[in-house]
């Protein structure tokens, strides 16, 4: 059987469709692929002199592997797998579970072939208790999937001291063991302190890749395998991908193309991506590939110390949903925005319309028709009335959402990442401005001890209250 390929569509970013005040001339185009060729072989030089590691990933046949031997252990006596993580410990997770099972895996038993999965990505307090209160009783059929590199992330630590100590008051050491797989770093930090000290079964997160790129590792390929998706074939829509990307022919690497265009249109006014699946089935890669593209290209600095203040800022939208809350912003108000659809060709399932009621004649023109054929016919009428207002638009084709070409996609848009992070001059793979909420944190929570040299944890949660206080006098 051919495999199933995406594949990007840019004509309709081109001025020959949108007039060359908002789209890109064929000289630009010359210009962007000028700009961007010298880029490709020194990020693949760059790649196997290892300094990005994230790209080796769907060759790592020893995470697979560990995955796999992990999954048939413990997959028999698992009815609810329970993830605990936040960011990229946890929305690749949800993005492989919505794309690649069915919308009613949980809660129907013909349709689900593995565990029950829910991911824990935040700390409502409400939303836990909830989820505790139904799971008391099931605990011992329930594998708890804790992914944190260092073990210090407030969130996930604090879900994990609340579930081990309910597993330590119900079912004991062993219990506690049996039930919890650590997803760490291999030899030092806080989580791997504890898993060390309690036996408990560990995966590793894989050095030098940040979070938001570690889905095609243990991360990801875990909660994946449990709930039986093919994660073989994940990794190998990612290396078809990745000989894609390693192309030196401009105009033949989706990455370079993508890149390059995103980055034209962010330095000619268009700073807001929006990213727009026309499947449910996707939605949750636009929450994915927001945290990827914020975090990696939101910086104050470039690689030579300038102060840059880049940074595209992504939307997420669903069609035909936000075509009903968010369309009459995108085509009368700024333009922008660069949008991204996804598309899919061929959806695995399909309904057709029932008849029109005889009073309602007027609905006849939906009759008979296959929800597939009217959804992609929206997504071309939301597209087509972006271009008459001159909007452009790129589209992502799916011929098929299964794990081959998820597995495309998701590196499609890393290695694009890299490419942009390369065309702006700075780091993609660092992220330090998250830290500063973090340390905040640990303060406002008494962490003991000093936040820096000669200053405590305790005189900086003074300062921060001195800020984040509610002032009376403002509040009405």
């Amino acid at each position: 059987m051919p495999k199933r390929e995406i594949k990007l569509y840019y004509n309709n970013v081109m001025a020959d469709v949108i007039g060359s005040e908002h789209g890109i001339t064929p000289e630009q185009l010359k210009d962007l692929a000028e700009k961007t060729s010298p880029l490709i072989p020194l990020l693949n030089i760059e790649r196997q002199g290892g300094a990005t590691p994230y790209r080796d990933l769907p060759y790592k046949s020893d995470i697979s592997q560990q995955v796999k031997k992990l999954v048939k252990e413990l997959a028999p006596r698992c009815e609810n797998l329970v993830v605990l993580g936040i960011g990229g410990s946890a929305l690749g997770n949800i993005a492989l579970q919505t794309a690649l099972n069915p919308y009613m895996y949980n809660l129907d038993e013909k349709q689900r072939t593995g565990p029950r999965l829910f991911v824990f990505d935040n700390v409502d307090p409400a939303q836990l208790v909830s989820f505790l209160d139904w799971l008391q009783d099931k605990l011992d059929k329930t594998i708890f999937n804790v992914i944190s590199k260092s073990g210090r992330t407030s969130e996930t630590a604090a879900q994990f001291m609340i579930i081990r100590q309910l597993l330590l008051d119900k079912l004991g050491p062993d219990g506690l063991k049996d039930q919890v797989v650590a997803t760490t770093d291999s030899s030092q930090g806080t989580l791997r302190k504890i898993a060390d000290d309690a036996d408990l079964r560990c995966l590793e997160v894989p050095d030098g890749v940040g979070g938001r790129f570690t889905v095609l590792s243990a991360v990801g390929l875990f909660s994946a395998a449990m709930c039986r998706i093919d994660i073989d074939l994940l990794l190998e829509g990612a290396r078809d991908m990745d000989t894609r990307v390693k192309c030196e022919d401009f105009y033949k690497n989706p990455a370079a193309i993508n890149a390059a265009i995103n980055y034209h249109f962010y330095n000619h006014g268009k700073k807001i991506s929006v990213m727009m699946p026309y499947s449910y089935a996707l939605k949750d890669l636009s929450d994915w590939y927001r945290q990827l593209w914020a975090e990696s290209l939101g910086k104050v600095k470039d690689l030579a110390g300038n102060d840059v203040h880049i940074g595209p800022t992504p939307v997420k939208a669903l069609g035909a949903t936000d075509q009903h809350s968010q369309v009459q912003l995108y085509r009368e108000g700024p333009n922008d925005k660069l949008f991204t659809f996804l598309q899919v060709n061929n959806f695995e399932k399909d309904i057709k319309t029932g008849p029109a009621p005889d009073c309602a004649e007027e609905l006849g023109f939906l009759a008979g028709k296959n929800l597939s054929v009217l959804l992609n016919n929206e997504k071309k009428a939301t597209e087509y009335a972006l271009l008459t207002d001159k909007r452009p638009c790129l589209t992502v084709i799916f011929d098929k959402v299964n794990a081959y070409t998820i597995g495309q996609f998701i590196y499609l848009f890393e290695v694009t990442t890299s490419f942009v992070g390369a065309l702006f001059n700075i780091n993609p793979y660092d992220q330090p401005a998250v830290e500063l909420g973090k340390e905040a944190t640990f303060a406002l929570m008494d962490k003991p001890g000093d936040y820096e040299a000669g200053y405590t944890y305790q005189e900086f949660a003074k300062k921060i209250h001195s800020l984040t206080e509610i002032d009376e006098m403002f509040l009405i």
